[in-house]
């Protein structure tokens, strides 16, 4: 079989979930997707010889070129101004025209879990998604990581305890673990969606119930725009701040709700174009954290 046959039969099937692990890796769409495009362009390169596991092999490239663009990436992270966050991924379309979002709406990848993610070190977030999020064996594993069954066995239970947590910052940006908290289920969407509309309608009281007093607001700006470089912690100034923004809402503002990563969330526009992705995290009845992007970078892929 022609290595083009293969690699179309291999971009069908194997699409969907290469994208959700370059994701989780990197936490960035568009890095996602180039990582994802250059490895069915590797079978080009791979030879004449048949390749024996084509999804194994795959994996592996996606694996090794997301812990390289990690490193590269790691001193930039160390600059970065405010708090970093995840690209938004929308999760609203029509996931039958969009493999990649139909897979991802069967498994968590929101604002929270994706920062727990990065709590890992790279090796380990790659070990903990191939056995956690794809199912495979150690020695599958071993063979796309490098490294010994037993140690692979042994870097997914240190990650596993690692993440027991969600993920929040602490007073001055920085990322840290906290308790373990449930993934949001229908009650956590009804809350967000009545956040929502409370916000839109001023209704202050209803704002105060929904978020917890120790809640806390993250914006990325990136330093490209003007965002809060600090976490704004607690409920009342958490109101005061995002009634204040509505307040001051340019000339073209609107906004839309939308699905973040299979959760309820908010794009707004400024003459139709994207300005922000908000997302949140929901912990014993109450919204715990709500996490802003307005990086223009990271909104490139947003509609």
């Amino acid at each position: 079989m022609e290595n083009g046959t293969v690699a179309e039969q291999a971009y069908t099937t194997y699409k969907p979930l290469l994208f959700s692990l370059a994701y989780r890796m990197l936490g960035s769409v568009m890095d996602a997707e180039d990582i994802v495009q250059d490895a069915f362009l590797s079978l080009d390169a791979a030879g004449p010889e048949p390749i024996r596991n084509l999804k194994a092999y795959l994996c592996r490239v996606v694996t090794n070129r997301c812990i390289d663009r990690l490193r590269s990436a790691q001193k930039q992270r160390e600059v970065y101004v405010g708090p970093w966050l995840p690209e938004p991924l929308l999760t609203d379309g029509d996931p039958s025209g969009n493999p990649p979002e139909q897979y991802m709406l069967q498994e968590s990848v929101s604002t929270a879990y994706l920062l727990l993610l990065q709590q890992l070190s790279s090796t380990e977030r790659a070990v903990f998604l191939l056995r956690e999020v794809l199912l495979y064996d150690y020695e599958e594993i071993a063979s796309i990581v490098g490294k010994s069954q037993a140690n692979c066995r042994q870097i997914f239970h240190r990650a596993k305890r690692s993440i027991g947590g969600s993920a929040s910052f602490d007073s001055g940006g920085d990322v840290c673990l906290a308790a373990p908290r449930p993934a949001a289920g229908q009650e956590a969407r009804q809350l967000i969606e009545g956040f929502l509309t409370a916000l839109a309608t001023g209704d202050v009281p209803k704002l105060l119930s929904s978020l917890s007093e120790d809640a806390s607001l993250f914006s990325d700006g990136g330093g490209r725009v003007t965002a809060a470089v600090r976490p704004i912690l607690g409920a009342d100034r958490i109101i005061r701040f995002l009634t204040g923004l509505l307040e001051k809402s340019p000339p073209g503002f609107s906004y839309r709700p939308a699905l973040v990563g299979g959760d309820p969330g908010l794009v707004t526009y400024i003459h139709g174009e994207p300005s922000s992705v908000m997302s949140f995290e929901v912990a014993g009845g109450q919204i715990r954290a709500i996490y802003i992007v307005v990086n223009p970078e990271k909104l490139q892929h947003v509609r």
